[in-house]
């Protein structure tokens, strides 16, 4: 008889297989409070196509190691953005310009957040502030994201 992992150890196991293959920007949201489909969403960036599919593809190997059952996979064929869906676990693996559009972390912003696994986004994006277990010490600094406008007026002041 073989041991049921949890959804925790299972969560685990998608961020380590992501790590595994230098995802970028791995995010964890809990989403049982919001929705019954899932428990947890985990998000990555990934730099190409074929990173992307190399990411997926890995995920689904240590998944299947451990006996976990894949309800399904979608959107290798593009590989801007696959998911790998767990039932309980679903991960989304994004080529930047895809997870900015997207903005699922926007979208599920009601969830839980882990803390950013490697990031390279602005560590507060995954913060929640008064939350204690995402809030960040006050010794983390912080990049702050540059706005749309802001780059729009440094190019518009620029002599032509």
């Amino acid at each position: 008889m073989t041991r049921q992992l949890t959804t925790l150890a299972r969560k685990k196991l998608v961020v380590s297989a992501l790590e595994d293959i230098k995802a970028r920007d791995i995010v964890a949201i809990d989403v049982r409070r919001i929705t019954s489909m899932f428990d947890w969403i985990v998000i990555a960036s990934a730099e190409s196509a074929r990173q992307t599919r190399a990411l997926a593809r890995h995920l689904r190997d240590k998944l299947r190691e451990a006996g976990i059952t894949i309800v399904g996979t979608e959107g290798e064929e593009s590989a801007e953005w696959v998911l790998v869906d767990t039932g309980d676990i679903v991960a989304h693996v994004m080529q930047p310009t895809v997870r900015a559009y997207y903005n699922l972390e926007e979208l599920w912003g009601e969830g839980k957040f882990d803390r950013v696994v490697n990031p390279a986004m602005p560590l507060e994006a995954a913060a929640r502030p008064g939350d204690p277990e995402t809030e960040l010490p006050a010794n983390v600094p912080v990049r702050r994201p540059r706005t749309t406008a802001r780059r729009s007026a440094r190019t518009a002041a620029k002599p032509s």
